[in-house]
């Protein structure tokens, strides 16, 4: 019989823990007993696992006795606090916040791209940033044939990303705007309906977000080229699902458009959906509910030597956050790395 694992999953009630929970069901992964933590305040929900039952416990420092594996979808404070605790319990954590991101000694990855990363994990891997995965999926292949030089990247976010509240606050605006109403932004800082906002996560003192920051620093750590140049900016969009990104990339080497595409359609995990004369490109209304990452409108840049444009398509719950975190799971138990090093 194979193997299975006790799996913890932390912040169980939110939008990406419910998917993670979804994503868990849906591959077979070996759920030997499925272990759901939230705050206290949800604790004692009702959550359905493969037809059974889960009653949802409050994290606490305890909550990792016994357990193989935790998945952790509870904000950077939260896994601050409380991954120490299930590493320490000899659970391997991977974590969906930005909190270790950045640390030397913990692996980020995308089992697409920097698969190999895992092996030298503590105890705690990172899942990047929605927007940084998306991105990087369409430049491992064309990286790794003509060698990327400088990113510029303009992204288009869904409201999704920021949770429950804002798509609410969405779906609650726009039926006023429309009427003529006066709306009041609670989870925004300004109107998102009918409205684009230049503002994800807080300003630094550079004039850039800390958004468009992680974007520079996971790629290059993802990349393991610290050589990439990176300059972003980050829009929200009154959109759902569906981050978009318009990608310009300068290589060292030439690469034509016609190698792009057969590079990107045989690359793991991205679908090339690019015909424009029939109108074919990624949109997010498609890639909602996928799992691939699409990409399209590839083109020349005449304006620099060796450099291309992309589209890049894909649904930020899912590849963006829950089912990258389950493949890295799928990859440990592959390598057979569910375990921490002592």
């Amino acid at each position: 019989m194979d193997k299975e694992y006790r799996v913890a999953l932390a912040g169980a009630t939110g939008a990406v823990g419910r998917t993670m929970r979804s994503i868990l069901e849906e591959r077979g992964f070996p759920v030997k007993e499925l272990v759901a933590l939230a705050t206290a305040k949800s604790a004692g929900v009702k959550l359905e696992y493969r037809g059974e039952e889960v009653i949802c416990r409050e994290l606490t420092p305890d909550s990792f006795k016994g357990v193989d594996l935790a998945l952790f979808s509870a904000g950077g404070g939260t896994s601050l606090e409380f991954a120490p605790f299930a590493r320490d319990a000899g659970c391997v954590v991977v974590d969906n916040s930005s909190a270790w991101r950045m640390e030397p000694d913990v692996p980020l990855v995308v089992p697409e791209v920097n698969p190999d990363d895992v092996e030298w994990h503590k105890g705690i891997i990172a899942n990047p940033n929605c927007s940084t995965i998306q991105m990087v999926m369409a430049l491992k292949p064309l990286h790794d044939e003509a060698q990327i030089r400088r990113v510029v990247v303009s992204t288009y976010q869904a409201v999704s990303g920021t949770g429950a509240k804002a798509v609410n606050e969405l779906l609650e605006q726009t039926p006023r705007v429309m009427a003529g109403e006066p709306v009041e932004p609670l989870v925004y800082p300004h109107q998102i309906a009918f409205n684009c906002l230049p503002h994800i996560d807080v300003f630094l003192e550079d004039g850039y977000t800390k958004e468009e920051r992680k974007m520079v620093d996971e790629t290059r750590k993802i990349m393991g080229d610290d050589s990439i140049a990176v300059t972003a900016t980050c829009v929200r969009v009154p959109v759902h699902t569906g981050h978009s990104e318009s990608v310009n990339l300068q290589f060292a080497k030439p690469l034509s458009v016609e190698r792009a595409r057969e590079l990107l359609a045989a690359a793991p995990g991205v679908t090339l959906v690019d015909d424009p004369a029939n109108r074919e490109y990624p949109m997010p209304i498609y890639a909602a509910g996928k799992d691939d990452t699409y990409v399209g409108r590839i083109r020349t840049d005449p304006t620099a030597e060796n450099a291309l444009n992309l589209w890049v398509v894909s649904d930020n719950l899912r590849k963006g956050a829950a089912l990258n975190t389950v493949q890295i799971a799928e990859l440990l138990v592959e390598r057979d790395l569910i375990r921490v090093p002592r």
